[in-house]
């Protein structure tokens, strides 16, 4: 029998001793985090789906794994055999998971959870979609624990400071201004859970998740205390003598809950619904009347200062050399010796460690051959690893986490024939980076506003991708941060940032074709002001990424003059920013890399 279904039917055991028809299980941690510690990894251990984003719904007839369009080709191979149905999220006719309990769910039944890893946004939903039924909702229990025999441990890595000459910002700074917008919104208590946020407020680093320096921990902010609930045995020493030096209350992690049961609440507690679990906003709200927005310090991390940007400049260049003689050597190798997508996800991981400051990679390296390269977030193993060819395109998106960096970037490049189809959608994906690159823009402007000038190229073609355009990224932090994003779509769940200098900003427009090939083109932008005149405050944004565009693969009759303008442009400024760091025979390799096309 699949161990898929094996688990499944021995938690069904256990829901049926319980009394639960319906038991939810997220890809959460405890602060609804992005990626999650292996510790939390509950749906994959149920379902076997490796993907980063998904929800798992189990009854006694049946079990649905909901996820988004990065993960429909990796999700429909790796639930094979399992009997797991598959919600393609965002597809029509595809019910939401609240949509599906509101249909499904009878009368008087039950639905469980556990409440520290759903967030208050959706469990609030789930309650919604339920309220008529006189449904009964139980979150206080982990149902996965006892059949998880081998469970990892939970992790308590050593926290570490970030260098005052790093960050720009005191503590002290930031919390007088987080304290400025509590008192805007008659808040007396802001209750973080958003594990970057509280790193990013205490100048602090932990290593809890991989490839993201964050420990668990929430913080309480009152107007004259903060408090850090962090494990003990991730405090060193000298952390600990830091944080009573800044006046920040060190406590227990498991002290959450009591401390918020038994403080004394004056006014207002501030929490952010999308952010917090359940249980913890079940909590707060039996305690006191809510803010329900986003944490004051998202906004505030977002907008990089001048210290921040200053290294981020640096370490984005250094990247950029890195990542241009990586794909030099792959295309100087191919077809000469062995080439594997795992031994090249490696050998680049080595490259970025030689630069100085590096810390680790920001995410688990992309490396991804012809047909992988369709799944957005394919990842190669040591035992399933595809060896390439002299032919078809290679995709790598990677980056490194460095003191005075976070970076991200993906090339996709020929490794020998390409189709005139390939070349037409490797074309289009290029023009569509380029012109969102090239973007004029006036203040107040979102990234919604923005997005289909990347997407427009592919839309002419009646194609599109089934993601974002852009996320933001952190300094030091996750490779992917809010609160502003590019996207195309209306959701009115999300609030709606706008753009302002001092954001950085993907722009990673893309082709998915499933069983053939897989194109990504990805650079980070700088947004910054420019103009400003009677019509108000023009912006724009500066290239933080430095890597030639494959001209391979390049067909300039897909493109408009003004589109092959930006790319010669874009070239012309990328040999300016990489020759000096290129000796020899490499700077000639780079010349005819960036040399002028049509």
């Amino acid at each position: 029998m699949n161990t898929a279904k094996q688990r499944i039917e021995q938690l069904r055991v256990r829901m049926k001793q319980e009394g639960i028809d319906y038991y939810i299980v997220p890809t959460a941690d405890f602060h609804h985090s992005e990626y999650v510690n292996d510790y939390f990894k509950v749906r994959e251990f149920l379902s076997g789906f490796t993907g980063s984003n998904g929800t798992l719904v189990i009854s006694a007839d049946e079990a649905g794994l909901w996820t988004d369009g990065r993960y429909f080709v990796q999700a429909e191979r790796e639930l094979e055999g399992s009997d797991i149905v598959l919600y393609r999220m965002g597809e029509e006719n595809v019910p939401k998971i609240e949509e599906y309990l509101g249909k499904n769910v009878e009368e008087g039944q039950t639905i469980g959870f556990d409440g520290r890893v759903v967030s208050a946004s959706f469990g609030k939903e789930i309650a919604k979609a339920v309220k008529d039924k006189n449904v009964k909702l139980v979150y206080d229990t982990d149902m996965v624990d006892a059949l998880w025999q081998e469970r990892p441990k939970l992790p308590a890595g050593k926290l570490w400071i970030v260098p005052e000459a790093l960050c720009g910002e005191t503590v002290s700074q930031k919390l007088a201004k987080v304290r400025e917008k509590m008192a805007e919104e008659k808040a007396e208590h802001l209750l973080i859970s958003k594990l970057d946020d509280i790193m990013w407020l205490y100048n602090i680093r932990g290593n809890d998740i991989d490839c993201n320096p964050v420990a668990l921990s929430y913080a309480f902010i009152s107007m004259d205390e903060a408090v850090l609930f962090v494990q003990k045995k991730a405090v060193t020493e000298e952390v600990a003598a830091y944080l009573k030096k800044n006046g920040i209350v060190c406590k227990d992690y498991d002290e959450i809950v009591p401390f918020i049961q038994q403080y004394t609440l004056k006014g207002k507690i501030w929490c952010a619904v999308t952010d917090i679990n359940f249980l913890l906003y079940q909590l707060a709200a039996e305690r006191g009347e809510l803010v329900e927005k986003a944490n004051p310090t998202e906004l505030l991390k977002a907008v990089k200062n001048l210290v921040e940007l200053e290294n981020i400049r640096k370490y984005y260049l250094l990247d950029s050399v890195v990542l241009t003689k990586f794909l030099f050597w792959v295309k100087e190798h191919i077809g000469k010796e062995p080439l594997d997508e795992y031994g090249l996800a490696v050998k680049l991981d080595a490259m970025r460690g030689e630069i100085e400051g590096f810390l680790d990679i920001s995410f688990d390296t992309i490396s991804a051959y012809g047909a992988n390269a369709a799944m957005m977030h394919y990842e190669a193993t040591q035992t399933q690893s595809a060896q390439l060819k002299p032919e078809g395109l290679y995709l790598v998106d990677s980056g490194g986490q460095y003191l005075g960096a976070t970076t991200d970037v993906t090339r996709t490049i020929a490794l020998g024939s390409i189709s005139d189809e390939i070349k037409k959608h490797f074309s289009k994906t290029v023009c569509g980076m380029l012109r969102l690159a090239e973007t004029k823009f006036l203040s107040g402007c979102t990234g919604r506003n923005l997005d289909i000038m990347a997407r427009q190229p592919l839309w002419e073609c009646y194609m599109d991708y089934k993601c974002g355009t852009g996320h933001g990224i952190g300094y030091i932090l996750n490779v992917h941060e809010g609160p502003h994003s590019v996207r195309c779509q209306y959701n009115a769940k999300i609030t709606e940032t706008e753009l302002a200098a001092g954001m950085i900003v993907s722009d990673e427009p893309g082709v998915y074709i499933k069983g053939s090939h897989g194109i990504r083109i990805e650079n980070i932008l700088e947004i910054v002001n420019e103009v400003k005149n009677s019509d108000g405050q023009f912006m724009g944004f500066r290239h933080l990424t430095y890597v030639p565009i494959d001209l391979d693969v390049i067909d300039t009759r897909y493109m408009e003059p003004s589109d092959i303008k930006k790319l010669n442009n874009y070239h012309a400024l990328v040999y300016q920013k990489l020759e000096p760091y290129f000796e020899g025979a490499e700077k000639e390799k780079l010349r005819e890399a960036t040399r002028a096309v049509g």
